[in-house]
């Protein structure tokens, strides 16, 4: 009979999931390899993202947007989730923040033979820097008046224009950096370097809008999930198959 009771209640609880299940909403630029939609799986990111969700009966459909529509998005509800998201202080107002499920390198990016090295924001100082428009660069560069940036809207647009001694320095994560212009321009990794010293070490979150009714459902179906796929192996099992090892988690 325990045997019995057991099977129902978990038959129950399985109902209840369905019952339950979300169709969500994810929004960004493209972030690969963590969100690539020339990856037929989504890439590294969204791997992970919807297998965190499915344990909890939950789907995630991708829309590919500039990062300042998908964050003002997210923001006001249009959107669910931003799925590659940094931390800041100025975000922290207005996102709910999941557990990490990443960790990355933000470091400068110089043309090969570049002397400069970094040595904390005053080494900046009469740099001209290529940002891409909303991201966040973590709140002390922001706040930093040492340097100029230069707002681009991508990544490679920041990549041509210091390839063609128009800006003096970009930034990315470096495993982003490297497979985007693997992809774009393969040729112009040979022309770059990256800085040894990182501007930062940044995880990364799924973040939902405090302005959304179900912020609160949503992130706390992917906490659940992503210790659910942390624990039956799932997340080693994602991060082998793209080729990366976790950590930092």
């Amino acid at each position: 009979m325990k045997l019995n009771a057991w099977y129902v209640a978990a038959c129950l609880a399985g109902l209840a999931v369905v019952g339950q299940t979300m169709t969500i909403t994810a929004a960004g630029d493209p972030y690969p390899p963590f969100g690539d939609p020339k990856n037929p799986d989504g890439g590294l990111g969204l791997e992970i993202i919807r297998a965190a969700y499915k344990t909890q009966g939950h789907e995630v459909t991708m829309e590919y947007v500039p990062w300042a529509r998908a964050e003002a998005g997210v923001k006001n509800g249009t959107y669910d989730i931003l799925p590659f998201t940094w931390r800041t202080d100025a975000r922290l107002k207005v996102l709910l923040y999941s557990m990490p499920y990443a960790v990355g390198n933000v470091r400068f990016i110089k043309r090969k033979g570049d002397p400069f090295e970094f040595h904390g924001l005053a080494s900046l100082g009469g740099k001209r820097i290529g940002v891409v428009l909303g991201y966040g660069y973590g709140d002390a560069f922001t706040a930093s008046s040492a340097f100029e940036r230069d707002n681009g809207k991508d990544l490679m647009t920041n990549i041509k224009k210091l390839l063609r001694d128009r800006l003096d320095l970009t930034l990315e994560d470096e495993i982003v950096a490297r497979s985007i212009i693997g992809t774009e321009d393969p040729a112009a990794l040979n022309a770059i370097e990256f800085v040894k010293i990182p501007l930062s070490v940044n995880p990364l979150y799924v973040t939902a809008g405090l302005q959304n009714p179900k912020a609160k459902e949503i992130i706390g179906a992917f906490n659940q999930g992503l210790e659910i796929i942390k624990a039956n192996g799932t997340l080693d099992r994602i991060y082998k198959k793209n080729g990366m090892e976790k950590s930092g988690l």
